[in-house]
């Protein structure tokens, strides 16, 4: 679940949004604790407007709490956006809810998921949701080990972020008190007989040693045997990944006898103890003992009323074709494990504080309405016509990625190293022609590289014009000076125009890869077609530039609209 920070900043989107469904201007919004109170003054049709703004809730994934209707006056309305049963536990990052507290290296089991989904990605690509399929192997994980089944709606959406900070907040702590573990669960509007339910799933699964050494080392309402067989496998200090049973009794069979343990003192955690320790649940817990089919009944229905926590439906979220991750101006963001730090782009991609301005100013313009995405199309095509090259029209209304792959950009983005057979292959996974990529190339005619990224094109390659070769030398050494830069077209390097594909048959193209278009293979004739007709080559590059720019963005309500672009929001 996400922050509130970032429930607050999805709502604005989502309010942004709303406006423009509605198709009115007369709409006042103040931010409360869970979503918004909203005014809307309508003189006259006020029925209409009523229906038209149930309408955009509706379409938005927006949940009405309550309304209080005058058509002669204002018509009020509070509501909260959903985020609950999101799959947003499946995302991979270092601050997402996998690595929190409650978490980290104990819930497991996400490359059962990744598979289940795989197998579902290829019967009905774009259909199931990772939420969904969680959901469904929930119920049937219980199934087979011997618990009840239930019936599982469907219908979820992917969230695109995940809150490790929340996760922290809202999960109770295995060392919460009866007290405490009361208010988490009705903060999510489980009653406390639904919490001593749920908590029944601790039939089953594993504790870390670090969740349980406080209990097996200090606390007095312990089996004497139980407690030594803890601290035989937690020590004092050390071990903190050490697994120990939930369910000492039969921790592979979904049954009752966690409750059983419980009344014995050989509850794991001091939070399970808590249920029976002489406060207002050893009731239940007893009632479990006596009746198996009791817990087991009202364990499913509270985990129907747990998968219908505030899902993503309609059109809010995504459906995730990888559960662990998400797209789009995903270099931009900030990250040790971003894009901006893999290796084509680590020293050498450049200009992203010019984004972040443009960002800024237009954020005080009109906030929450333009992505990151679309400012990056328009200052790509507004630089290459600042220089001298074309012009295009550069398609709006993409939305912003949530997440940033360093592998995949390594993976995907072609290396200065590659051959002509691995630039047309690299191009052609895009869906790009071998004419494309060289039109693409054409880019080359501005901006620099580093020397680690042509050295050995320097120093070890033949088809490379001397004078050329010397001064390269001149500027990268054999050993250090690894981020030196020289400009890729070194005839006019701040200009937008076609002397990059001449250099490339005077044998001065910079990297390996660049010279490979020029090397007596299939991409000579295209090179020379550049060469004789600079039109050509700018409108195939404009061409190219339009297909780029519409390479599966995001739209709609995926991902978000980020208020700075370096971070999610």
């Amino acid at each position: 679940m996400a922050s509130r920070e970032h429930k607050r900043a999805s709502l604005n989107e989502k309010l942004q949004q709303l406006r423009a469904a509605t198709n009115s201007s007369a709409v006042t919004v103040e931010t409360l604790e869970r979503g918004f109170l909203i005014n809307v003054f309508s003189e006259k049709n006020c029925p209409g407007l009523l229906v038209s703004i149930l309408e955009a809730f509706e379409f938005l994934g927006l949940d009405v709490l309550d309304a209080r209707v005058s058509c002669s006056d204002v018509f009020q309305l509070e509501a909260v956006g959903g985020e609950g049963c999101d799959a947003s536990v499946l995302l991979d990052g270092s601050t997402g809810e996998k690595t929190a507290g409650p978490n980290a290296n104990s819930l497991r089991g996400f490359d059962v998921i990744d598979t289940i989904k795989s197998q579902v990605e290829s019967t009905c690509a774009g259909i199931v949701s990772c939420a969904d399929i969680l959901a469904v192997a929930a119920r049937d994980s219980v199934v087979a080990l011997g618990g009840p089944s239930w019936t599982v709606q469907l219908g979820r959406r992917d969230s695109t972020t995940s809150s490790q900070s929340s996760a922290n907040s809202d999960l109770p702590a295995p060392t919460s008190d009866l007290s405490g573990i009361i208010t988490a669960f009705s903060n999510k509007g489980f009653t406390a007989n639904e919490m001593v339910a749920l908590s029944g799933s601790h039939t089953i699964g594993q504790a870390r040693c670090v969740a349980f050494r406080t209990r097996a080392y200090n606390e007095t309402n312990i089996d004497a045997s139980f407690q030594t067989s803890l601290q035989s496998k937690c020590p004092s200090t050390g071990g903190d990944d050490n697994l120990s049973p939930l369910d000492v009794t039969s921790p592979t069979t979904f049954d009752n006898a966690y409750f059983t343990n419980l009344k014995n003192k050989k509850g794991l955690l001091h939070s399970d103890q808590q249920l029976f320790n002489g406060g207002s649940t050893d009731s239940q817990v007893n009632t479990y003992i006596d009746n198996p089919a009791t817990f087991k009944t009202d364990f499913a229905n509270a985990m129907v009323k747990m998968g219908n926590l505030s899902p993503l439906t309609g059109t809010s979220g995504q459906i995730r074709t990888d559960c662990k991750k998400g797209c789009d101006a995903s270099v931009l963001l900030d990250g040790s494990d971003g894009e901006k730090t893999a290796v084509p782009n680590n020293n050498s991609l450049r200009g992203f504080e010019v984004i972040d301005t443009i960002k800024s100013q237009v954020e005080s313009a009109c906030a929450g309405i333009v992505s990151c995405a679309d400012i990056l199309t328009v200052a790509a095509r507004d630089s290459v016509v600042a220089l001298g090259g074309s012009s295009w029209t550069v398609q709006l209304g993409r939305r912003d990625s949530t997440t940033s792959s360093q592998s995949g950009a390594n993976s995907d983005l072609p290396a200065p190293t590659l051959n002509l057979s691995g630039l047309i292959t690299a191009f052609s996974n895009k869906g790009f022609t071998a004419n494309e990529m060289v039109a693409l190339s054409g880019s080359h005619t501005i901006g620099q590289a580093k020397c680690i990224a042509f050295r050995a094109r320097a120093y070890n390659e033949t088809n490379i014009d001397a004078s050329f070769q010397t001064s390269l030398q001149s500027n990268c050494p054999s050993t250090g000076g690894d981020d030196n830069l020289s400009p890729l077209d070194v005839t006019s390097p701040t200009t937008f125009d076609n002397a990059y594909f001449t250099n490339l048959k005077n044998k001065k193209g910079l990297l390996h890869s660049d010279q490979e278009l020029y090397n007596g293979g299939s991409t000579d004739s295209q090179v020379d077609s550049y060469i004789s007709n600079s039109t050509t080559f700018q409108t195939d590059f404009a061409n190219a530039m339009v297909k780029m720019g519409n390479l599966s963005p995001l739209t709609g309500t995926s991902g978000q609209i980020r208020i700075d672009c370096k971070k999610v929001n």
